[in-house]
């Protein structure tokens, strides 16, 4: 490795369901972020690791923009105001679709924030696929460009890997000369343990419709890697109301039998192996609006 490699920490953020964490997931060829299509999927900021001969970024995946409603919410703000701290290079990634982009209050008040912010910014107009026809594109892009805000503004369809290689082309241009951060072998600094809680949080998504899912939280408790045999799991899925605690485990404990079949097998090709997987269902009132309870929790 020579000084003449190029690292630095790029923040990914922008609005819930922009594509961000579709993006870092095809840019780094590997299911770091859990993607659904409800909002505030993505809680805790998830590194994700991008490395070449030359050059690494390392990703900084955050929550979206929200208007806090509770003390959780608040903690999800954080992360995006660290990644604003620490990032050498901003991404902002929007729905081209959505008809209020140029009227939401928390994009307009987000884009003041990035006036007085050196770094350089690439603002990510994403989901172009969805577009009826180009010609639409153009004018939402002048309309950005007056803002002069961005250093760059780049149209991709994140679902479709359209445009990634600009997008990663211009980054690189603006990473400065640095040893690397981390091994080049390296495509997050997280534990399995958190991927592990990640993904069966993503399947109580799937599995379960209204409060369910942002109610929830999954806490792993036992995290065993044997030799010989099958690995051992158990976890906590957290619930902050008794009715919700009886809608996750259902009728005769159903529903929670077929969550942790679900579970298990996302788990298992994660980690390609076979597991035993436990799982309970513990009620904390409130939990989200418990400061104590979230710090236990890791926020």
């Amino acid at each position: 490795m020579t000084n003449k490699t190029k690292a630095g920490f790029v923040a990914i953020l922008g609005m819930p369901n922009a594509g961000k964490s579709t993006f870092l997931n095809k840019v780094i060829n590997s299911k770091l972020s859990i993607v659904t299509p409800k909002p505030q999927t993505t809680r805790k900021r998830l590194t994700g690791i991008y490395s070449t001969d030359e050059y690494q970024i390392v990703f900084y995946d955050n929550p979206g923009l929200l208007e806090p409603k509770y003390e959780l919410h608040h903690s999800m703000k954080k992360y995006i105001e660290e990644s604003l701290q620490d990032c050498d290079i901003i991404t902002f990634f929007i729905d081209i679709t959505k008809s209020d982009i140029e009227h939401n209050k928390l994009i307009s008040d987000f884009f003041g924030t990035l006036k007085n912010i050196q770094s350089p910014k690439i603002l990510v107009l994403n989901k172009i696929d969805l577009l009826s026809s180009p010609k639409f594109m153009l004018p939402i892009m002048s309309k950005f460009n007056e803002l002069q805000i961005f250093d760059e503004i780049i149209p991709v369809s994140a679902v479709k890997g359209n445009s990634f290689s600009e997008v990663i082309n211009t980054i690189v241009k603006y990473l400065p000369e640095s040893p690397f951060y981390f091994d080049p072998a390296d495509i997050s600094d997280l534990s399995e343990r958190f991927f592990v809680s990640e993904i069966i949080r993503e399947i109580i998504f799937f599995s379960y419709h209204d409060e369910i899912p942002f109610s929830t939280e999954v806490v792993i408790n036992e995290f065993k890697e044997r030799k010989y045999g099958k690995w051992f799991i158990s976890a906590d899925i957290i619930v902050e109301k008794k009715s919700h605690k009886s809608i996750i485990i259902g009728e005769n404990g159903n529903k929670l039998k077929l969550l942790g079949e679900n579970a298990r097998v996302a788990i298992e090709k994660h980690l390609g192996t076979q597991i035993y997987l436990e799982l309970y269902v513990k009620l904390k009132e409130n939990w989200r609006n418990d400061p104590q309870t979230l710090k236990n929790l890791g926020y």
